[in-house]
């Protein structure tokens, strides 16, 4: 067992959690979140894809990632980073769409942080949700299977890199 395995356990009951150790280095891991060419390429759990990524990755930096079903219909989701530090930490939310504007149902706020651990990478997401609601809205969306995939194909990216 690893120092970071209680990582895994949420905090509260709004708190959805992946921690897992993927087996590619941390750099590569961070391209793979930070290079809209990369998330395009994992981010939308298949036969779900990425149809299109704005990524300004600085603290009060937006983003815009649109996600596409295997139908043709295309979902855009927009949000704000609060925190980048550079190779360890993204935490970003939906709480705010552009310049502080806050958005019309803010839903979470994303932390998510990686740490070298045995050549590999210690990558942990937790989706802190505003309300219990919320957190179990998504998990019946499918977050541990959806994210749990995403993360399969982040690693399967990010050691090609």
């Amino acid at each position: 067992m690893t120092a970071t395995a209680p990582a895994a356990i949420p905090a509260n009951d709004r708190e959805l959690v992946l921690d897992r150790r993927l087996a590619a280095p941390r750099a590569a891991v961070w391209r793979c979140w930070t290079e809209p060419e990369l998330l395009k390429q994992w981010f939308a759990p298949l036969p779900w894809t990425t149809a299109d990524a704005e990524l300004d990755v600085r603290a009060g930096g937006t983003s815009r990632v649109v996600m596409r079903s295997p139908d043709g219909d295309e979902f855009p989701n927009r949000g704000l980073y609060l925190e980048v530090v550079p190779g360890e930490r993204l935490v970003f939310t939906d709480a705010f769409v552009a310049a502080w504007q806050p958005s019309d149902k803010p839903f979470m706020v994303v932390e998510l942080t990686m740490a070298d651990e045995d050549g590999g990478t210690r990558y942990t997401a937790r989706a802190r949700h505003w309300s219990v609601a919320d957190r179990e809205t998504h998990e019946q969306m499918g977050f541990h299977d959806g994210w749990g995939q995403c993360a399969s194909q982040l690693e399967t990216l990010a050691q090609s890199l």
